[in-house]
């Protein structure tokens, strides 16, 4: 199929990088509620997977942060997806931070944000989920409001776990932005035993109410040294859950240092995120042993990064930086590369 993006993509780099995100988003619904989108975008590749007792349609995954009000999903499923997650969702509407907060480093294929969980709140967020016709599996993505201190921070994601829980098929505990100020005080090792606890505590009784096993998993950062990480793998395990994400983006501007923008406060993501994130995948699947459920984020740019994502140890992948940069053809490739590698394992293996 004709490659179309490198023409949109021209324009859309002439905007404001906030301004396009919502300009692509809104063209993407349009051509989707016209039934054009369809004749836009590859087919999606099948490679179905069960992870974590959900049937996922391919490896390849949207992650958290491009449709952070969960009002577009029909329109990025069409893209290929084999799942999808939304959010960051916060108890109440916020505005995030002032602007301009998004920065594109483009000879260096990344992106600089400082959004800080700018959101319509829950109820703007489950009307939309509720909406939506995609039937893929989606995961949504929950965090805490800026203005509530970080002591009572288990607050808003109890009152989150109890809103999402119906409507989600898995929930993720987003405790590693670097935007919301001491969220990621939230991985040190006493402050995460007691929301696990919590959380999970909660969460059987929600599945045990509901009759369904709805699983839940916690998104970690790039920045971690190897003692959190034993830490934060020890307390996944004794807190059964089901599953970690890896990872966030990074405060690290090593790569880019020399970059226009490259000081501008938030999180790093995109090419420069690949190695440190297959590092902490790597220790993650060393510390978890075989089976565990890793989902792979950051710096995908292209088919063979993903790979190198499963190859790290990652059962799936999902992108964001890459989506803007290379288009949907990246997750075409990537899922079909994906597929294949793993075809080509299997009858070795024989």
């Amino acid at each position: 199929m004709l490659n179309w993006y490198p023409a949109l993509r021209m324009f859309l780099f002439r905007l404001e990088a906030e301004q396009a995100h919502r300009f692509a988003l809104a063209q993407l619904d349009a051509a989707e509620a016209v039934g054009l989108l369809k004749h836009l975008v590859d087919p999606r590749i099948d490679d179905p997977l069960d992870l974590m007792g959900l049937r996922l349609m391919n490896r390849v995954g949207l992650a958290a942060g491009l449709d952070k009000q969960a009002a577009h999903i029909d329109a990025l499923g069409r893209l290929g997806f084999g799942f999808i997650e939304v959010g960051t969702v916060t108890p109440l509407a916020q505005a995030g931070n002032p602007k301009p907060r998004m920065f594109r480093i483009q000879e260096h294929q990344a992106l600089i944000n400082r959004l800080g969980f700018n959101n319509e709140g829950l109820d703007a967020f489950l009307r939309h989920v509720k909406l939506r016709q995609w039937q893929g599996p989606i995961g949504l993505n929950i965090g805490k409001n800026a203005a509530t201190p970080i002591e009572q921070a288990d607050r808003d994601y109890l009152a989150c776990l109890d809103a999402v829980h119906p409507y989600a098929d898995y929930i993720s505990i987003n405790i590693s932005s670097p935007n919301t100020s001491q969220l990621r005080a939230l991985q040190e090792s006493d402050a995460l035993d007691q929301l696990l606890r919590q959380l999970r505590t909660r969460c059987d009784e929600l599945d045990h109410n509901g009759a369904r096993k709805v699983p839940m998993v916690v998104k970690i950062a790039p920045d971690l040294k190897r003692g959190q990480l034993e830490s934060i793998a020890s307390l996944l395990r004794h807190h059964r859950i089901d599953g970690v994400i890896a990872t966030n983006t990074t405060l690290s501007r090593d790569a880019v240092k020399q970059a226009r923008h490259a000081q501008q406060a938030g999180g790093l993501s995109g090419a420069p995120l690949l190695e440190a994130s297959n590092q902490v995948i790597r220790a993650l699947r060393s510390l978890l042993g075989p089976g565990y459920p890793i989902i792979g984020v950051g710096g995908i740019l292209s088919a063979d990064d993903a790979l190198s994502k499963l190859q790290a140890g990652a059962d799936v992948v999902q992108i964001y930086t890459g989506l803007i940069y290379e288009g949907p053809k990246l997750i075409h490739e990537a899922a079909k590369k994906i597929r294949d590698a793993s075809l080509c394992n299997s009858r070795s293996s024989l």
